[in-house]
């Protein structure tokens, strides 16, 4: 079975910088798209940014974009999410998610919790100061 392992989250002061790491170890080629979400307290868990493994094109919620990037390692089945510019607000447990139904991803991208069928276990990101 599929297993999505994190790291990565950590304490930064505002304006500062975080990576994050994800490890897709299932079988080669099971995973469609993958997708980083994320958890503040009191909300719901919403979209960050994803990718389809067959495409190029990368997707950001409005509130990150510019300011996240997200990337692959093909080789490694490896997703990062590079985070600069971090405001309190960004303050949340980031889940990385893979979505292994269907042969490719629909368009448009999903973005819905729902649409995602393997979770990692969550890593803490706290931006204060």
């Amino acid at each position: 079975q599929v297993q999505l392992v994190e790291s990565g989250g950590g304490l930064v002061q505002p304006g500062g910088s975080l990576s994050l790491s994800c490890a897709h170890s299932g079988r080669t080629g099971s995973s469609t798209g993958m997708s980083w979400f994320r958890q503040a307290p009191g909300k719901e868990r919403e979209f960050v940014a994803g990718f389809a493994w067959n495409g190029r094109t990368t997707y950001y919620s409005d509130s990150v974009k510019g300011r996240f990037t997200i990337s692959r390692d093909n080789a490694g089945n490896t997703v990062y999410l590079q985070m600069n510019s971090l405001k309190p607000e960004d303050t949340a447990v980031y889940y990385c998610a893979s979505r292994e139904r269907g042969v490719a991803v629909p368009f448009p991208f999903p973005r819905a919790e729902s649409e995602y069928d393997y979770w990692g276990q969550g890593t803490q990101v706290t931006v204060s100061s």
